[in-house]
């Protein structure tokens, strides 16, 4: 697949699709989950290296950014991780992508997976 624009002065967003993220866990890199943990714990990627870090959490008032999102892929990930950030419909891995991508990819390689339920269909697919 090819690559989304992100309006920003950094690289681009690029994405893959379930198929190459399947090889690409296989390999070196780690898998970066961005549900909630409640969406997490029902199911997730069956991978070696992979992390839940909310990109938003659930609140009476409705969704909210996790304040703190940058700060913990910080610290859980290394200089030289190779980073698959996931979610169930595409659209929190997408800005959580291109949040980490303006903050803190200077010493990162991400890629945006482009999602069909990660949830519930990953499992299959992986």
């Amino acid at each position: 697949m090819g690559s989304i624009g992100i309006e920003s002065s950094g690289p681009e967003v690029v994405t893959v699709d379930v198929h190459a993220t399947k090889d690409l866990i296989q390999t070196s890199h780690v898998y970066l989950d961005v549900r909630t943990v409640e969406e997490f714990q029902k199911g997730h990627v069956d991978a070696e290296k992979i992390i839940n870090i909310p990109y938003m959490f659930n609140t009476p008032e409705g969704r909210v950014k996790n304040p703190e999102f940058l700060k913990e892929v910080s610290s859980a990930c290394k200089k030289e991780d190779h980073i698959i950030v996931g979610c169930q419909s595409g659209v929190r891995s997408l800005y959580a992508t291109a949040d980490l991508l303006t903050e803190i990819t200077r010493w990162m390689t991400l890629k945006n997976l482009v999602s069909e339920d990660i949830g519930t269909q990953c499992s299959d697919k992986m």
